[in-house]
């Protein structure tokens, strides 16, 4: 059975950074395409990173240069890497195969 769990989410203020981990079960992260989503109750679903199986990275427009996506697969675990975090990121955080994803982590950037 395919599952991921994601963890890290917290509430953090304008500027400081956070890493959110996408533990993967039954299935290996490094032979399918995982993508890093977000939901925020005004802004719907929105794709926020993907990763390839060959290790290509793609970045929404919004997140550039301040989020990092990576893969450890000896952990069979994805990770994505938030710095310079600002109110308008937050939202509930989720990793996905395909049209599965976890239950999702929430951030929250506020002062």
């Amino acid at each position: 059975e395919v599952q991921l769990v994601e963890s890290g989410g917290t509430l953090v203020h304008p500027g400081e950074s956070l890493r959110l981990s996408c533990a993967a079960s039954g299935f290996t992260v490094s032979s399918f395409t995982i993508t890093w989503l977000r939901e925020a109750p005004d802004k719907g679903l929105e794709w926020v990173a993907l990763m390839t199986t060959g290790g290509d990275i793609h970045y929404a427009d919004f997140v550039k240069d301040r989020f990092s996506a990576s893969r450890d697969n000896a952990r069979n675990t994805v990770y994505l890497q938030m710095n310079d975090l600002k109110p308008e990121d937050t939202a509930r955080y989720y990793c996905a195969k395909g049209p599965v994803r976890g239950q999702g982590t929430q951030v929250t950037v506020s002062s």
